[in-house]
């Protein structure tokens, strides 16, 4: 295969993985090709059986060296845990919720769909406590 076809491949393996959730695969055969397309610019090598030979070896041979790390460097710069908890915050029912019923509460500017979580109904008005937060509803309390 000419030269440029190896680079226009491991371009666009390497366009495929940034578009894709990180599995860091395509990455490395992305880097294959590329390399393949260097060496055969070089005229290193023109048989195509000796250059699918080096693509493979050299996408699996990075592939097996580099990808563990790779994804252990990334999910240690990913913070884990919450980053913005709601719960404990106080929030204002707009409407009565009765217990164990659906309502709408206003937290930090903001409309959320709530169920009370206590068998005593919120009153419109009143404060209440976010307990959980399941999904988009907090789950409250009364106060």
């Amino acid at each position: 295969m000419e030269w440029w076809i190896w680079l226009l491949l491991g371009l666009v393996l390497l366009g495929l993985e940034v578009m894709t959730p990180g599995g860091f695969y395509l990455l490395f055969f992305g880097c294959g090709a590329v390399a393949v397309g260097i060496v055969v610019a070089a005229g290193v090598s023109a048989e195509a059986w000796v250059q699918w030979l080096l693509f493979s070896g050299l996408s699996i041979l990075a592939l097996l060296l580099f990808r563990r790390p790779l994804l252990e460097k990334v999910r240690r710069s990913t913070p884990s845990g919450e980053v913005d908890s709601l719960v404990g915050q106080a929030a204002v029912a707009m409407d009565e919720i009765g217990g164990g019923a659906m309502g709408k509460v206003e937290l930090r500017g903001t409309s959320w769909s709530a169920r009370n979580a206590g068998t005593a109904a919120v009153g419109a008005g009143q404060r209440c406590k976010v307990e959980k937060v399941d999904g988009l509803t907090l789950w409250v309390r009364g106060e």
